[in-house]
């Protein structure tokens, strides 16, 4: 098991950025893959963007180029440094990390990002 803390939302005007951090209570070592997910109000939870244990990354389309994922297996964190943000990009974004052997899903609470025009 593994809870999932996340921070670093907030509000912030378009082109700013924002970097969310993702605290988990173990090791991320040995974890599957680790990723950042947002849920816009009336839309389905979408992935945004996923690290795997050996460093290679994925991005959604839209956000390609303007999010970063990263580790520190040191810290137990996983953090999403987000730049150029646009106001479709306002949802509740959440942590989540894949556990081995069974590919187990956990998730965070979610945190806040509102992006103003």
């Amino acid at each position: 098991q593994v809870q999932l803390v996340e921070s670093g939302g907030g509000l912030v005007q378009a082109g700013g950025s924002l970097r969310l951090s993702c605290a988990a209570s173990r090791s991320i070592f040995s974890i599957n893959s680790m990723g950042w997910y947002r849920q816009a109000p009336g839309k389905q939870r979408e992935l945004v963007a996923r690290i795997f244990s050996g460093g290679s990354t994925n991005y959604a389309d839209s956000v390609k180029g303007r999010f970063t994922i990263s580790r520190d297996n040191a810290k137990d964190t996983v953090y999403l440094q987000m730049n150029n943000l646009k106001p479709e990009d306002t949802a509740v974004y959440y942590c989540n990390a894949d556990l081995p052997p069974l590919h187990t899903n956990y998730w965070g609470q979610g945190t806040q990002v509102t992006v103003s025009s």
